[in-house]
């Protein structure tokens, strides 16, 4: 499965869902880069950058395993390799650690990326949106304000909006670069408001994506993140997106409708929210102008994300 090559591709956002995004462009056939939001600051990418003050290497870390050689080979187990024990070290994945360790030595963040892309055979590029240090703010749907990507991630109301601080932050030209190169641009999947949106915030992003020729996609999340995004149908993700700076930059918008079901949600007591894209949400969405294609997307195995063939299908059909 092949568009052929001399075509160029960027992936933007961040978390879990980018890679599976990074997989599909590359078998594809096209040449991928993947822009990835710096607002992290749970988990060990936190823990990193309060420690050390470096940029949050977690994102960054799971791209460029996407695009390794051999995502199963030694090179990206050992990246992702997470200390289960330990004293300073539970919970930290390797590659996160070599990432800072390359950091520290070279001076740079976008050159440790670089080393990290040689030592894995990257089959592409992965930039930091910004190379500012910034924080994430939001104001979740009952006005209250929190802050830190970690917290408005396990908001327990859904979020509104989010802005960065500082405000405006400076894009890292490579990665300006790569956007306007494209000719195609694939936003998500990806938690909306603290992976997907933190990039739109930076200086000039938004602004290239949507004088951008490129076909421009927007893969909607299978299911709902409870609190950031609880009780949101496709359409709500779109008009986020809108609401913060995409007016008129989205081409195509895929959603996830289960195969059988009368409605897109199908109750299996599993807990998990699909998130809800009937018709008349569909019709919602075409309102902001993209065309919405309908398929079955969720991996069966783990209905909370895409299933990575199910997506590469999707994807062909858009972006041939």
């Amino acid at each position: 499965m092949s568009v052929g090559t001399g075509r160029r591709a960027v992936a933007i956002g961040g978390g879990t869902g980018l890679p599976a995004v990074i997989h599909c462009l590359l078998e594809l056939g096209f040449a991928t880069s993947a822009v990835v939001t710096m607002a992290d600051d749970g988990g060990s990418s936190g823990a990193l950058r309060r420690q050390l003050g470096m940029l949050p290497p977690g994102d960054i870390r799971n791209c460029l395993v996407a695009m390794s050689a051999d995502e199963h080979g030694l090179p990206a187990e050992l990246f992702q390799y997470r200390f289960p024990h330990g004293e300073g070290l539970a919970g930290h994945a390797l590659g996160n650690l070599v990432l800072a360790a390359l950091a520290d030595i070279t001076g740079s963040f976008p050159a440790a990326i670089g080393y990290a892309e040689e030592y894995l055979g990257a089959r592409g590029h992965v930039y930091p949106s910004t190379l500012a240090d910034v924080v994430l703010h939001g104001v979740d749907r009952a006005g209250s304000a929190l802050s830190g990507q970690a917290r408005l991630a396990t908001s327990p109301e859904p979020l509104a909006c989010v802005r960065l601080e500082p405000a405006c932050p400076p894009v890292f030209s490579p990665a300006l670069d790569a956007i306007r190169a494209a000719d195609v641009i694939v936003i998500g999947p990806g938690s909306l408001f603290t992976s997907l949106i933190p990039n739109f915030l930076v200086g000039g992003v938004s602004a290239a994506v949507k004088s951008s020729s490129a076909r421009r996609v927007y893969v909607c999340n299978v299911a709902n993140m409870r609190g950031e995004t609880g009780g949101l149908d496709a359409a709500d993700h779109v008009a986020a997106l809108v609401e913060h700076g995409l007016d008129n930059a989205i081409d195509v918008v895929l959603v996830h409708v289960p195969e059988g079901c009368d409605t897109p949600v199908c109750d299996d007591e599993t807990g998990i929210e699909p998130v809800l894209a009937d018709e008349a949400v569909q019709a919602r969405v075409r309102a902001f102008g993209p065309r919405v294609v309908a398929a079955d997307l969720a991996d069966t195995a783990d209905p909370v994300r895409h299933s990575r063939a199910a997506l590469c299908r999707a994807l062909e059909g858009v972006v041939a």
